[in-house]
């Protein structure tokens, strides 16, 4: 049997360069996804040699997108399915916390458009070039701060413009696009094909990687008085790897997932309804097809 292909994205560091490292250990092919080309494609080498000796997996390979703009988004899934890429496994590692307001060239809040926007382009841009294998698997990364998510039930605001008239809040906004990522997830899950699974994992409160240093503001001033309750890295990326790798395939779909196990996400993010107008509206704002079939 050919060793399964994950495409992993924010791969070229933190979590999702320590997740690479194990699969690529367990002899799985792993296409890395990053925003710098130079920084993703040295990642990559960095684990050609890591792959079990008579494995015949393929040398880990690098992709270089700004996944909070939504046009290289597209041009990546075009990309992936002009090279014949048959995904088994997507990641949608890749997020950021932005301190201040600021939008993307497409007009909408930026820590939205790679927190939430990128992951469901992404999936639905996959999905129609009929990139997907049969059987599989897109893993959402969440948080468990999503409970901290403010959302207009009545209007749902999936493009984040909303905080622009509001006070910005670093991690309210980050919340909040976490929040909208759960809640397309659970919808998505009612409408993929059959065979076809996404999951929400939360891999907890992670010390020593980027996020919270890259991210600027309270949530990196913050950071080192939590550092006594956080996890490695190692043990950050085990729910990820669980889900992507476990047979047979982890239930539910569209399920939140932490420590390895079904979890209870916010009562809020469990809003069936709401769900639906959240994947509703983000598909037309990002103009992909509406899937309506599935379960």
């Amino acid at each position: 049997m050919s060793p399964r292909t994950i495409v992993i994205t924010g791969g070229a560091g933190g979590l999702g360069l320590v997740a690479a490292r194990h699969l690529v250990q367990a002899g799985t092919n792993v296409i890395l996804v990053g925003r710098d080309a130079v920084r993703t494609a040295a990642a990559a080498d960095g684990l050609r040699d890591l792959a079990p000796v008579g494995i015949d997996a393929v040398p880990t390979r690098a992709y270089a997108a700004d996944l909070s703009r939504w046009a290289q988004v597209r041009d990546l899934a075009a990309k992936l399915a002009d090279d014949g890429i048959r995904v088994d496994v997507l990641v949608n590692n890749a997020g950021a916390a932005f301190p201040r307001y600021g939008q993307t060239p497409d007009g909408v809040e930026r820590t939205y458009a790679l927190n939430h926007h990128a992951p469901f382009l992404l999936t639905h841009s996959l999905l129609a070039t009929g990139t997907f294998t049969t059987d599989a698997r897109i893993i959402n990364l969440s948080t468990f701060v999503e409970k901290r998510g403010r959302l207009d039930t009545t209007d749902p605001d999936v493009s984040g413009t909303s905080w622009r008239d509001r006070f910005y809040s670093q991690i309210h906004v980050y919340a909040t696009s976490k929040l909208l990522g759960l809640l397309a997830t659970r919808e998505l899950a009612r409408r993929l094909p059959d065979g076809l699974r996404i999951y929400s994992a939360n891999p907890g409160m992670v010390k020593n990687t980027s996020m919270n240093t890259n991210a600027g503001g309270l949530m990196r001033l913050t950071a080192p008085l939590f550092r006594p309750l956080s996890i490695t890295p190692d043990q950050g990326v085990r729910t990820t790897l669980w889900l992507a790798t476990a047979s047979p395939a982890p239930q539910p779909s569209g399920g939140f997932f932490t420590k390895s196990q079904p979890a209870t996400p916010s009562r809020l993010a469990q809003d069936t309804a709401l769900a639906r107008t959240v994947y509703e509206r983000t598909a037309a704002l990002l103009g992909t097809e509406v899937l309506t079939t599935g379960r």
